[in-house]
């Protein structure tokens, strides 16, 4: 697997200019005109867009990061996989794996951990005591995909299909009728590993859900949009040739399986303790003539985790130890030992601690948890205007326009939020202020439509000071999600910003 470019550091944007004072004119209407004007640009907040006012360098260097950005969703399409190209980056810029790292680790040394293979944390030690806290940048690597069952293979009409059970929030109809890859490890009898990755290089085949003609479906469309295509249903096609002995029942699922052996050397047996992951077969793509921007599965969050790595690979020296968290499991509620909610996170803050403070010390730890500060790096909703009628748009981020900054994300009545307090919210948007990085603000739709959550409150629940921001996203969860390359290379200055100034 190659290993992809480090982004380049790129040149803030140019501060805003101050508010202006309105010169008295003889004309007092005018001078009224020139009053209000300055008042307005004094009082009011408003969110350019930044194609407008981005300089020919930053709007360069948007096109250059998003290049470096759409060759790593191609790389990582899973958690596993973006794990493996995080871990090849980071070796490439000198890190070293925290079970290999001296035990004391002196300012300006470059550590990660590998957290099974299936999610990531790296470090850059800084200047300041470990006790002043850290700065965090928190980012997830799974995506709404869909999995197969432990006992997938059957054969039906002389066809070979597999069973599967969808993973985190999907529109189930979206799947069918489209090419799919299939990706991930299975465990062979023996305790081998093989690796598993098909459909998407040239020429490899692909495979398919299928769904009913419209001539057909007058039934299927009469259901509501949740059971158009019944989790039952979503069962993939992989073969249709037979075993060559007609007497053989179960003939094409022999032949399947004969060639599962044949290739991987994996048998059935061998399929029950298997993750295989479905995802869509095509690559991240420009969008629109002027392709200003970039259409991909699974950006819901690569597209902040790679912001995120790239701005913690760019620090050389640093005031405060800065952390990149790589996390697994977000999309159905960052459970298990490799979610967020998991002690390994914890574990490698603490190592680097106790590696940075001369030994460690219970009390000593949870104090520098407590003066810690993260940005849990994750996608909010752009406002599209096709579907108006779910946002406020007085409170909804907009293509872009920047980085979204979100207090509190959750459900209706903010349940399952973190709810930022107003003293960090107020720090993060001066330093942004003060480097001249524009942001935006945002909601997750209107109050009683719904709502979403992210890792903030696991972080939070250790102390931390934390602040839901990232980047805005069309046909979120959908297999081909749609973010702006200004807003992209904007969230990676934005926390770059952060984890150097807060």
């Amino acid at each position: 697997m190659a290993t992809p470019k480090n982004p380049r550091t790129p040149k803030a944007a140019k501060a805003p200019k101050s508010p202006r004072t309105a010169a008295a004119k003889p004309d007092g209407k005018d001078a009224a005109k020139e009053a209000a004007k300055a008042l307005k640009e004094k009082l009011f907040k408003e969110y350019p867009n930044l194609w407008d006012v981005a300089s020919a360098d930053d709007r360069s260097a948007a096109f250059e990061f998003a290049e470096e950005y759409m060759k790593m969703l191609d790389l990582g399409k899973t958690e596993r996989e973006f794990t493996i190209a995080a871990v090849e980056t980071v070796e490439s810029l000198g890190y070293v794996d925290l079970e290999k790292a001296p035990k004391v680790l002196k300012p300006g040394a470059k550590v990660y951990r590998n957290l099974k293979g299936k999610a990531f944390l790296c470090a850059v030690v800084g200047r300041k005591p470990a006790t002043a806290g850290f700065n965090l940048l928190g980012a997830h690597i799974d995506s709404p995909r869909i999995d197969l069952k432990p006992v997938p293979v059957y054969e039906d009409a002389d066809m070979v299909f597999l069973k599967t059970h969808y993973y985190g929030g999907i529109k189930k109809y979206q799947w069918a009728s489209m090419p799919l890859s299939l990706h991930g490890v299975v465990v062979k009898a023996d305790g081998s590993k093989v690796a598993v990755s098909v459909g998407e290089k040239p020429g490899d085949p692909v495979f398919t859900i299928t769904d009913l003609l419209p001539h057909l479906g007058q039934e299927q469309m009469a259901r509501k949009a949740s059971e158009t295509l019944k989790g039952e249903e979503l069962n993939l096609l992989v073969a249709s040739l037979p075993y060559g002995d007609k007497d053989v029942s179960g003939r094409f699922r022999l032949a399947f399986l004969q060639l599962l052996d044949e290739r991987y050397g994996v048998t059935e047996r061998d399929l029950v303790s298997a993750e295989l992951e479905i995802v869509p077969a095509f690559q991240a793509r420009d969008v629109g003539f002027d392709r200003a921007m970039i259409g991909a599965y699974g950006q819901d969050d690569r597209v902040c985790a790679f912001a995120a790595l790239a701005a913690v690979t760019a620090e050389e020296k640093t005031d405060k130890t800065v952390v990149c968290v790589l996390s697994d499991k977000e999309e159905i509620g960052s459970e298990g030992n490799t979610g967020a909610q998991s002690r390994l996170y914890v574990n490698f803050l603490a190592d680097v601690f106790a590696r940075t403070n001369g030994g460690y010390d219970e009390i000593a730890f949870h104090r520098c948890l407590e003066n810690s500060k993260m940005l849990s790096a994750d996608v909010s909703v752009g406002y599209d205007p096709t579907f108006a009628s779910v946002s406020d748009p007085k409170n909804s981020a907009y293509m872009g326009k920047g980085i979204v900054l979100e207090k509190y994300t959750g459900h209706r009545g903010k349940s399952d939020a973190s709810d930022a307090n107003a003293e960090f919210f107020a720090e993060v948007i001066r330093a942004l202020d003060a480097a001249g990085i524009p942001w935006q603000t945002g909601e997750l739709g209107k109050v009683d439509f719904g709502g979403g959550g992210t890792i903030a409150k696991y972080m939070a629940n250790l102390g931390m000071e934390v602040l839901d921001c990232g980047v805005p996203v069309l046909s979120m969860h959908g297999p081909f999600e749609v973010t702006s390359k200004i807003d992209v290379y904007f969230t990676y200055l934005a926390y770059k910003r952060f984890i150097e100034a807060v």
